[in-house]
């Protein structure tokens, strides 16, 4: 067994947990202005509120594995993004502050409407500006960072930022649609219309883009052989699109929610293509970064006990808190 390989798997595993988890909470605070009376507001947190702070279990998981099991990566990738890695811890603690305080009271409820989702637009941002650093490329010489303070401000970086804003977006607006009813399930049915468009349309300038980032990128999805073992994903990815736009049309519920997800889980594929057998593109490969062997057993004996338990309560929380969020009625009430 390649342990490097499949501990690679497990990061991997944790890192689109967590986009497909806390995006749609990510996306419902991104949304929050736009949601009209502050009834709806309430609603909204109240579909999210017994669930968020779980969902970022798997932040902690993937940063820590990453730490642990792929030091030489971390050393050199959070030079790389401190920026926007401390941007986005300092986003998530005020909309943590956000959840608690803006239903303990009335004249201050702006301040953390405001903090909630200025909080949620600022991670998601800082999120999509560090994978969009990732996938140009760092400088390394040697084992080190050898670029500049500023290299993650790029316009690549900033249009990733853009699409997962817009992303977490579509996420957030169609776990509304599934969670909710009334008023505010049409408003968010509407607003899926809108961020399901702007998210493909995004997802295809990124992905026309990163051929000309690296020619690796190139050669993987515009050459032949290669094109026949990576079409599936393109092709997969306008199945959902359709799912998400019919289901929409025809008033569906759940499947919305499910197909954008679907769509997130493969544009995630997409990126391991691009990536593999690299962690940090063009030169470290997976091999390279990875931990002595005995570390990363040591490591997989933890995991194996861990991860189930995180899934076990994962999948205990979203069944207690199934179905529909009545306006009035919820977590906060």
């Amino acid at each position: 067994m390649d342990l490097a390989v499949l501990w690679a798997f497990i990061i991997a595993f944790a890192v689109i947990a967590y986009v497909i988890l806390d995006g749609f909470d990510l996306g419902t605070g991104i949304l929050f202005p736009l949601l009209g009376r502050h009834e709806n507001r309430d609603t909204a947190m109240n579909t999210v509120a017994p669930i968020w702070d779980g969902n970022e279990t798997w932040l902690i998981l993937g940063g820590g594995g990453l730490f642990a099991v792929f030091p030489l990566a971390y050393a050199i990738i959070m030079p790389a993004i401190y920026a926007p890695i401390i941007a986005m811890l300092l986003a998530l603690i005020f909309r943590g502050v956000a959840f608690e305080f803006r239903f303990r009271t009335v004249r201050g409820r702006w301040m953390w409407d405001v903090s909630f989702f200025i909080g949620s637009i600022v991670a998601a941002l800082s999120q999509g500006i560090a994978l969009g650093t990732l996938v140009q490329g760092i400088d390394v010489e040697g084992r080190a960072y050898a670029g500049g303070w500023f290299d993650w401000l790029t316009p690549f970086s900033l249009m990733t930022g853009v699409a997962v804003v817009v992303g977490y977006a579509l996420l957030g607006a169609t776990w509304l649609v599934m969670k909710t009813e009334g008023e505010l399930h049409d408003i968010a049915n509407r607003f899926a219309w809108i961020t399901g468009i702007s998210t493909l349309v995004l997802i295809g300038l990124v992905s026309l883009w990163m051929p000309f980032l690296d020619a690796e990128f190139y050669v993987r999805w515009f050459t032949f052989p290669l094109i026949f073992y990576v079409a599936p994903v393109p092709i997969m990815l306008a199945f959902a699109a359709f799912s998400l736009f019919s289901s929409l049309a025809r008033g569906k519920h759940v499947r919305p929610f499910l197909s954008a997800l679907t769509i997130f889980v493969l544009a995630f594929a997409g990126l391991g293509i691009n990536f593999y057998p690299n962690i940090i593109p063009p030169d470290i490969t997976i091999w390279d970064a990875a931990a002595p062997d005995a570390s990363l057993i040591f490591l997989l004996v933890g995991a194996s006990v861990l991860i189930p338990m995180i899934l076990i309560y994962t999948g205990y929380a979203y069944w207690v808190f199934r179905g529909k969020v009545v306006e009035g009625e919820g977590y906060h009430h």
